[in-house]
């Protein structure tokens, strides 16, 4: 607990107003997007990185723990406050410093909200091109600090790929400027990269510089239905060897397609085991040839039905059905346990019908669904929480999941980070040295361990 004394210390740093500790508000910030559940003793909303740098000086002689937040859309517990303390909410962060057009950089404040930020700059002709699923609410800091990937990234990367320097602020309270704001430099080690993907454990963002690339000319998007993942992912497989890099390139299997039929607005063949949505950009002209050489792969690929959209609204609606698949799966049973694997691509095939078989053996639904250019699978397993057997078969196929996809080459995340609901794991995929390796790093950054302690590590 934080005692009265502390808290009182806190109010005078930050403004009693933006202190609470009424439960209604921590109720608000006891969650994320998993549904786990844990109280903070507190939640603070600071203004700039002073008054954060304070409060971590204090945390750190006091001893309680910190929690930074964005807006709470993370998938693995990484805000949850697990061991209680004072959750940060950035919220106030919520500034576009700079575009600079001739350097093709911005400079932003955590809490930007994605979506805010590419709408921003493509209004100057520019794109930042990240786009997690919950773009519309999660904010660049927690982009950051989970090193989120999204649909795009099977082109253009993920949002490290895009990270030049950072701002943050210490455990220990020090602010400290890394990396650079320029397309090179290699002065020291690169804290930048360290701090990007560490959830919240080793520093607490306050700013953030990005690099940006021209806004395409054209695009166009398609889908194609198959008969089977097979006839998919063999697909997948033959545009990339056409040397046809998409722009977005996702999967959707059988049971997800049943799931969105009404949200599609367009008719799914009855005999359709599989979907790719695809998405490429550029120049008109490049867009043009590799539209038809995609379309003429399907066709040659067992597609049932291939369609191009016919303008900004249809692609708008088929894009808006595929944010929508993960939520839509409820129809199949009220709760879910969702990971983000990643194996080789051509491994999708082989992954598809071990999930098949898993969800036979246990008897509940699997669907799965995610980013086929890239390998990034989004697999959930369907369960009603209010039955404790099939809470625990679900818990024994996760780790089937886990063992099958270190087997395969692959990862056990490829953007939801650990948090708390893979930290279990972790050690399947990197091993005890490389662990204890990591624990030196958390140390030298936090020795008190106050920043998102419970996270990670076991």
């Amino acid at each position: 607990m934080i005692s009265k004394a502390v808290l009182k210390e806190i109010a005078q740093i930050v403004g009693r107003e933006y202190l609470y500790t009424t439960r209604e508000v921590l109720l608000e910030y006891a969650s994320d997007a998993t549904r786990l559940e844990s109280m903070p003793d507190a939640v603070v909303i600071p203004e700039n990185a002073d008054q954060i740098s304070r409060i971590l000086q204090l945390a750190t002689k006091k001893g309680f723990p910190v929690i930074p937040r964005g807006a709470g859309s993370g998938m693995s517990g990484g805000a949850v406050p697990v061991r209680g303390g004072l959750v940060m909410a950035m919220k106030r962060f919520d500034r576009i410093l700079a575009i600079d057009r001739d350097n093709l950089v911005c400079k932003v404040e955590p809490g930007v909200i994605t979506a805010r930020l590419q709408e921003a700059v493509e209004e100057v002709d520019l794109f930042y091109p990240p786009d997690p699923a919950s773009l519309n609410v999660s904010t660049i800091g927690g982009n950051v600090a989970e090193c989120a990937g999204g649909l795009r990234a099977v082109k253009y990367g993920v949002t490290r790929d895009y990270v030049l320097g950072l701002t943050v602020v210490l455990p220990t309270g020090e602010i400290i400027n890394t990396g650079v704001e320029t397309m090179k430099g290699v002065a020291g080690y690169d804290l930048t990269r360290l701090i990007i993907g560490s959830e919240g454990t080793l520093a607490v963002i306050t700013a953030v510089t990005l690099r940006l690339v021209p806004k395409p000319a054209a695009n166009k998007t398609m889908i194609a239905f198959f008969p089977d993942v097979s006839s998919a992912v063999e697909v997948v497989s033959k545009i990339i060897r056409n040397k046809i890099i998409p722009a977005i390139l996702e999967f959707i299997d059988r049971q997800c397609l049943d799931c969105i039929r009404e949200e599609m607005d367009l008719p799914i063949p009855l005999k359709a085991g599989a979907m790719l949505l695809i998405e490429v950009d550029g120049d008109i002209d490049l867009v043009g040839r590799d539209a038809g050489k995609i379309r003429e792969v399907c066709e040659q690929g067992k597609a049932l039905k291939f369609q191009g959209a016919a303008n900004t609204e249809e692609a708008d609606r088929l894009w808006e059905a595929r944010r929508n698949v993960s939520p839509s799966l409820n129809k199949l049973r009220p709760h879910k346990i969702s990971e983000d694997i990643v194996i080789p691509r051509s491994r999708l095939s082989d992954l598809v019908a071990f999930l098949g078989n898993l969800s036979q053996k246990y008897g509940l639904p699997v669907p799965a669904f995610g980013h086929a250019g890239d390998g990034n699978l989004h697999v959930n397993i369907m369960l009603d929480k209010n039955n404790p057997r099939e809470v625990e078969d679900a818990q024994v196929m996760v780790r089937d999941l886990f063992d099958k996809v270190i087997q395969m080459g692959g990862t056990l995340t490829g953007e939801h980070g650990i948090g708390v609901t893979k930290a279990p794991y972790l050690e399947m995929e990197i091993p005890r040295a490389g662990i204890e390796v990591m624990s030196r790093i958390k140390k030298a950054f936090d020795p008190q361990g106050i920043l998102n302690p419970g996270k990670i590590f076991v």
